[in-house]
């Protein structure tokens, strides 16, 4: 368990050591004496700077514990304005300090899993630093959003489809036998039509698929034209249609499965949901340039030879939590959404 405790600990290590001086505090405003709030007179960069504790050689200043306080949600915040609720929430990053201190001492900064995660940990700042001032949801323009909504109009502009199972033969008088069983009882369940269909039917193709044509429009041109009509013409899923002559030879019994009904979406009613998908293929694209510009001129060697003697253990085995995949690249929250601020004292 204190291993655990020690690589979380480790993995954020250095938040209460370093801080920039020119980082901005949010101090509450403060509150006139009817309840009225005010603002609080600017901060100086020493009175920032003045101490509150010191463990060993690290030092948790006033401006570091006001702001780890500040970035709290509204609510988080309100639980820590009087005095004593401040110590208490500097005695949360005193512990935090107290166990990164000997988590260290017995040598856990140097544990492999320890780097790793640290490693995980500068990716994260790295790319986050390289890309959210370059890509915003802001970069995607109009133009490039009406673009994609014309080049995908099928996404938003639907016609009414149905979707049917068919019972395909060659002949009039089959066709009509067929007809009668399946809009009796036999056919009655999809189930009960797709055992019609493995039967009677003579289409191999369709016979595989239990006879199922999936969704058709109007329009299609994948079944003969009188066969679409039929299948329209069914007014409920689970409707049977009579023999349907295709015109071509053949002959159809119908099962309605399904139904969309048209759909219309305008370009401003899909922008909000183009902008955030452009925006992340923006993000995947520009994360991708990055790294290939940093292993175009860094020195990097594959020993294929020795990769072909890696063993792979495929039994079904619990994971004990030290084989965890490497995360992708942090991808972006959707404009408007935040993550959540883990509690002080529990990172």
């Amino acid at each position: 368990m204190f291993f655990a405790l020690a690589i979380a600990l480790l993995a954020a290590a250095g938040s209460c050591q370093k801080r920039p001086d020119s980082e901005p505090s949010r101090e509450r405003p403060a509150t006139t004496a009817g309840g009225g709030a005010q603002s609080a007179p600017p901060q100086s960069a020493e009175e920032l700077k003045a101490p509150l504790a010191k463990i060993d050689d690290v030092t948790i200043t006033l401006g570091e514990l006001q702001e780890r306080i500040n970035r709290q949600s509204p609510y988080i915040r309100a639980r820590y304005t009087s005095l004593e609720q401040k110590k208490e929430f500097l005695d949360s990053l005193i512990k935090f300090e107290v166990l990164a201190k000997e988590a260290a001492r017995r040598g856990l900064d140097k544990d492999p899993e320890v780097v790793r995660t640290m490693k995980q940990v500068m990716i994260q700042r790295l790319t986050r630093d390289e890309l959210d001032a370059k890509i915003t949801a802001d970069t995607v323009t109009d133009a490039e959003m009406k673009a994609y909504y014309d080049a995908n109009l099928s996404e938003y502009v639907k016609p009414d489809e149905v979707r049917v199972s068919a019972i395909i033969v060659k002949n009039r008088a089959q066709a009509e036998r067929v007809a009668n069983e399946a809009r009796g009882e036999a056919g009655k369940t999809n189930k009960g039509f797709r055992d019609l269909v493995a039967r009677y039917s003579q289409d191999e193709d369709s016979k595989l698929r239990g006879g199922d044509l999936r969704y058709l429009d109007a329009q299609t041109k994948d079944v003969p034209a009188p066969v679409v009509k039929a299948a329209f013409a069914l007014a409920s899923t689970g409707d049977v249609s009579v023999a349907i002559d295709a015109g071509n030879g053949t002959w159809y019994v119908l099962k309605q499965t399904g139904r969309r009904r048209s759909m219309t979406k305008s370009f401003d009613d899909a922008k909000p949901a183009i902008r955030n998908k452009l925006f992340r293929d923006k993000r995947v694209a520009a994360q991708k340039d990055f790294v290939d510009g940093l292993r175009s001129t860094a020195k990097i060697e594959v020993n294929e030879a020795n990769l072909a003697k890696v063993r792979i253990d495929t039994s079904q085995s619990v994971d004990d939590g030290h084989g965890r995949d490497l995360p992708p690249l942090p991808m972006p929250m959707p404009p408007g959404e935040a993550a959540p601020e883990p509690h002080p004292g529990k990172p």
